[in-house]
């Protein structure tokens, strides 16, 4: 993957078709996960979830898509989202990067996004 001298994170994580195989990569972790895969389970459009996560990684990463979803704090308001779950959705998304080839300092700037959201999934 791509040096810390590239411009920007969307750069850094390979822009849209390097965030795509990141997503597709994270999804595939979540639903392995029997921490977190029940809350997949019955998923009925799991195309439209990737594509909405794609979104999200690429808006938030300074990329030019447009995030067409809702909010954090609206996605997960009722869904009861525990710490050791977020926690684990976290581990999922940094072996995700790991496993795609993602530099450290760039997976720790990703780290540090994630971490920052805790605050509208944890709970609300």
């Amino acid at each position: 993957m791509q040096s810390t001298s590239a411009t920007t994170l969307y750069e850094r994580l390979g822009s849209h078709d390097g965030i795509t195989r990141i997503t597709r990569e994270l999804i595939k972790n979540h639903l392995n996960n029997p921490l977190v895969n029940i809350r997949y389970q019955n998923v009925e459009n799991m195309d439209r979830v990737e594509q909405r996560v794609v979104e999200f990684f690429c808006a938030g990463a300074g990329g030019p898509e447009t995030y067409s979803g809702q909010d954090m704090l609206a996605t997960h308001r009722g869904m009861n989202v525990s710490e050791q779950e977020f926690i684990t959705v976290i581990d999922d998304a940094m072996s995700a990067l790991e496993t795609c080839g993602i530099d450290t300092p760039t997976r720790n700037e990703v780290l540090a996004i994630l971490w920052s959201l805790k605050g509208e999934v944890i709970r609300v």
